[in-house]
């Protein structure tokens, strides 16, 4: 079964000439609040005890149907660090590479207790750095109550600004100088594609992700993803891309079984 669900984010990222730099109107966002310091956040602690030997994971490759779209090149003059020391940058909304399409968001939506409540250890953060005058990952992921270490690879200043949508849901903003410090901060519930952007460079933008359980992927330049460590059951599995939506399917994991689930977006 599939359902394809549109997406609204509220809040548009500002970019003049450059309408491949702002998070899609096809995307909407479920989030909490972003907590800076980690003493903050207590891990969530396991529930339920899983026989490790009779976990199966899914594993899939979402493709991309039709001609994609020609990236759009950037210009990057404003700021003659960025234009002298970069290489050419592109708009990445779509990530296609023969027909498969990357930087797709993919995690469990919903299944059986088993799964939903288990909790862990909080892994290390995730790096997103900036690097020629981009966010790099483009898309990444975190589990609830994870971190993510935001990086400044750059000689120019930079700034990080996360645009949370729902009430309540406090952004960050802060600004890194050429080659400074990283800066790590936990995010503790919840949401899908937070955007994020650099008000010092109005082209550079990213998405987070922060799923509610360990099973989640982002899909690789060839389009495939990979979830292991799955209680047998039925699941719903969402693949969430930031101009294109959402989809959902039903998928049933066997004991020590692996399950294949392919999705399928055209533009839009």
């Amino acid at each position: 079964m599939r359902r394809i669900c549109g997406w609204l984010v509220a809040g548009a990222v500002a970019c003049g000439a450059m309408s491949g730099c702002k998070p899609s109107d096809a995307v909407k966002h479920s989030g909490d609040n972003i907590v800076p310091e980690t003493s903050k956040i207590t891990p969530p602690t396991p529930t339920v005890q899983l026989d490790k030997a009779a976990l199966g994971m899914v594993t899939g490759t979402i493709r991309f149907a039709g001609k994609a779209p020609e990236p759009v090149k950037i210009d990057m003059s404003m700021d003659p660090v960025c234009s002298m020391t970069a290489a050419d940058n592109f708009a990445e909304q779509y990530a296609v590479k023969d027909g498969k399409l990357g930087n797709v968001y993919v995690y469990i939506k919903n299944g059986p207790p088993a799964a939903m409540l288990l909790g862990g250890p909080t892994p290390m953060p995730v790096v997103l750095d900036q690097v020629g005058c981009k966010y790099v990952p483009h898309v990444i992921a975190v589990v609830r109550g994870g971190s993510v270490e935001f990086r400044n690879s750059d000689s120019t200043m930079h700034n990080i600004h996360t645009m949370p949508t729902v009430a309540g849901s406090q952004p960050i903003d802060i600004s890194q100088g050429p080659k400074g410090s990283p800066q790590v901060k936990q995010f503790n519930q919840p949401e899908v594609m937070i955007p994020v952007r650099c008000n010092n460079h109005p082209w550079m933008n990213a998405f987070i992700n922060v799923s509610a359980t360990p099973f989640f992927a982002v899909t690789d330049a060839d389009g495939h993803f990979g979830i292991s460590g799955l209680p047998a059951g039925t699941y719903t599995l969402a693949a969430v891309h930031e101009k294109l939506g959402e989809q959902t399917m039903t998928v049933t994991v066997e004991p020590k079984g692996t399950t294949k689930a392919d999705f399928s977006f055209g533009a839009k």
